[in-house]
């Protein structure tokens, strides 16, 4: 789940990280609200879950309720990157010496968490990171051994953070690393971690993507459900109680299980297609859970060809097969299908699905997962 600014500060609140006091507004007048409480100047920034905003001109300085019932009347509303922006944060308005940048996240394939540091922090982050990779210091730390004080200060020196600076930057580090386990985040970034003339290091952006998996330890989490952004597919798929994910492709994706369906997705890239989704059906593939999976893969007129990829574990074979069939005798299917079917029961449910009275050019069945992945982006181009 990925929140709006204006949560991530408030979830870095609640480890000590500072923050600019502020609130959040959704119309005019509560702007100009939040603005006298939290004194002038202010910045009048769009909460949008996309990068950008300020050259999109969504974050704008005002000096008093006039310039803010300006800047919010222009910003609420405007569209950024395809974003509607229906809120804006109201914040008191920081002097800035200088810029960094600092986040954690997962390296999956270290099996480590990864600290990202940066004396070179701001807009241009981006930019940075593709044209002087070198000015971006990356630690792993070992989730079990922690994140010592002395590692921080080496990787602090090592970015180059100006002496005068450090031991706060150590001290922030220290509690976003903090926020990001026991906050049980998959991304906690700050960009820009400013230093202001007077000393102090602070917090004037946060990026926080919270560990979905993680939600059952976290029942406070709900109050973020409502302001959730999703599509019109992620909705539908979360009202069905999929595992989905929207992506750019045209080449829709049904798999039973993460790693599977992450697998699929590489494969697809891999032979050169691109995927539509990560759909997640789980362990069943039954009728009512493959008909929900293709009605919602259906919705994206992107999609050109289903890669339904099944591996039949305690799921049997038979099973798998009838459910599929069933499935697409209730959902009218727009896009070629491309099945792979493996495991337990495999032959029985590929013959069930090749004696069905379903077309045979809109239905094929393959036995490897690279040959369908091969087939499914063929038909994705129209070969």
């Amino acid at each position: 789940m990925d929140l709006f600014e204006y949560q991530g500060k408030q979830y870095f609140a609640q480890y000590d990280i500072p923050v600019s006091p502020g609130d959040v507004a959704t119309t005019v007048d509560e702007a100009v609200s939040a603005a006298d409480g939290a004194g002038y100047p202010v910045v009048v920034k769009a909460q949008v879950q996309v990068g950008g905003r300020g050259k999109a001109g969504g974050i704008k300085l005002a000096g008093d309720a006039d310039e803010v019932r300006n800047h919010a009347g222009n910003i609420l509303g405007m569209d950024i990157k395809g974003h509607t922006v229906e809120r804006v944060w109201i914040e008191q308005a920081s002097d800035i010496d200088e810029e960094y940048y600092a986040s954690f996240t997962l390296d999956r394939a270290a099996k480590a968490h990864l600290l990202m540091l940066s004396a070179k922090g701001g807009i241009d982050i981006e930019e940075v990171a593709a044209t002087d990779p070198d000015a971006i210091v990356r630690l792993h730390v070992d989730p079990v051994a922690g994140l010592p004080a002395h590692e921080l200060a080496v990787a602090v020196a090592a970015a180059e953070i100006p002496e005068r600076a450090r031991a706060g930057v150590v001290g922030i580090l220290t509690k976003l690393y903090r926020c990001y386990t026991e906050g049980d985040c998959d991304l906690a970034e700050i960009n820009p971690l400013i230093l202001k003339p007077t000393g102090e290091v602070h917090a004037l952006d946060a990026k926080v993507t919270l560990d979905g998996n993680a939600a059952f330890r976290h029942p406070e989490w709900e109050r973020f459900a409502g302001t959730e952004v999703l599509d019109d597919r992620e909705r539908l798929a979360k009202e069905k109680g999929l595992q989905y994910i929207g992506l750019d492709g045209s080449v829709g994706i049904i798999a039973n299980g993460a790693g599977l369906a992450m697998s699929t997705l590489d494969v697809v890239n891999q032979v050169g297609g691109d995927a539509a989704n990560f759909l997640d059906i789980g362990g069943g593939a039954n009728a009512d859970v493959m008909a929900a999976a293709l009605e919602v893969i259906n919705t994206d007129e992107n999609v050109r060809s289903i890669f339904i990829n099944i591996f039949g574990g305690i799921t049997r074979g038979e099973e798998v097969g009838r459910g599929i069939v069933e499935a697409l005798r209730r959902v009218e299917i727009r896009a070629p299908i491309v099945i792979r079917l493996d495991g337990t029961n495999a032959e029985e449910g590929r013959q069930i699905i090749l004696d069905a009275d379903i077309a045979a050019d809109r239905l094929v069945s393959k036995p490897t997962m690279l040959e369908a992945a091969k087939t499914a982006v063929a038909m994705a181009r129209g070969n």
